[in-house]
């Protein structure tokens, strides 16, 4: 459908201030280009005719729709954003995103696979390796040692190059969000499965192979879909209720770290959020076990 008149340049040179000047992600951009264009055709009059009547019509008409209270998070954060910078380039005389707030989201406490099941997910896929002539099993043990070890998104896990491992520092320099760098301290038994993995890598690299350390079986950069997939089929029948997934893993070891007294901003310089109170979610998790801990051993709870 045609945008109405002003739209679509305009649209196009904000996308291009996200990926340039704030460094946000493709898929970020890409979300954000969709929600303004659904806007537009919703508003149906100019960029600069736009009222905060009208964004909290389009706001209510998702609801209706059933969108899920996040979903119209990130669309009020992708208006204001939007029209702040408008008003800040001139294009509109005066913002009327200023205004508008967001439906509160409700707090949903991720269900944490427990540090058993996890030694249980990594001892099968130790085995795994062990048993199978396979690189890729050596691959897979080592991507999920990782994962646990140093809670890494999977697209950072996906990204990191052979020079990103410091062997000396047992570390691992990471590229996340919004192009920010951080370096995460790595345990032993991922060191030692990086380096099972990498004795073998020749095995599956051919010369056209980047120089990520983590390859797919004919030798490409090794897809996110895949990794996900591999760790979903390693710590399926970890816990039951659970989260599991690369992201299960790394709320696994947020909240375990805290558990054994790790403070919270060291836990979230490792996680690289950019605000500590993404990383509070995990003192409420680790409080919650706290709690049915006792109710479940304590004869007067």
């Amino acid at each position: 459908m045609e945008l109405p008149p002003g739209w679509a340049a305009l649209i196009e040179d904000y996308a291009a201030h996200l990926d340039a000047e704030r460094g946000l992600s493709a898929h970020t951009v890409r979300a954000y280009s969709t929600d303004l264009r659904e806007l537009a055709i919703f508003a149906d009059v100019e960029p600069g005719r736009i009222t905060v009547s009208r964004l909290r019509s389009w706001l209510g008409a998702m609801g209706d729709d059933g969108a899920a209270a996040s979903t119209v998070q990130r669309r009020v954060a992708c208006v204001r954003g939007f029209f702040a910078w408008a008003a800040r380039e001139g294009v509109v005389e005066t913002d009327p995103a200023v205004r508008l707030k967001a439906p509160k989201r409700q707090r949903r406490l991720p269900k944490v696979l427990a540090a058993g099941a996890v030694s249980e997910t990594l001892a099968a896929a130790e085995g795994r390796a062990a048993e199978a002539d396979d690189p890729i099993a050596l691959r897979d043990l080592a991507l999920i040692e990782l994962l646990y070890s140093s809670g890494l998104r999977v697209s950072e896990l996906c990204s990191l190059t052979l020079l990103d491992i410091d062997r000396d520092r047992r570390s691992v320099s990471v590229l996340g969000k919004g192009g920010k760098h951080r370096t995460v301290p790595l345990g032993l038994p991922a060191l030692r499965a990086i380096d099972a993995w990498l004795g073998v890598r020749g095995q599956v690299s051919t010369p056209l192979s980047p120089e990520t350390v983590f390859l797919g079986a004919r030798g490409g950069a090794l897809d996110p879909r895949v990794a996900r997939r591999v760790v979903h089929a390693a710590t399926a029948a970890a816990g039951p209720g659970a989260e599991i997934g690369p992201h299960g893993l790394r709320h696994a070891m947020a909240t375990h770290l805290l558990e054994g007294g790790a403070d919270l901003r060291s836990v979230q310089e490792m996680l690289g959020h950019a605000s500590v109170a993404t990383t509070q979610i995990y003192t409420h998790v680790t409080s919650e076990r706290l709690r049915e801990a006792f109710r479940q051993a304590h004869p007067r709870a």
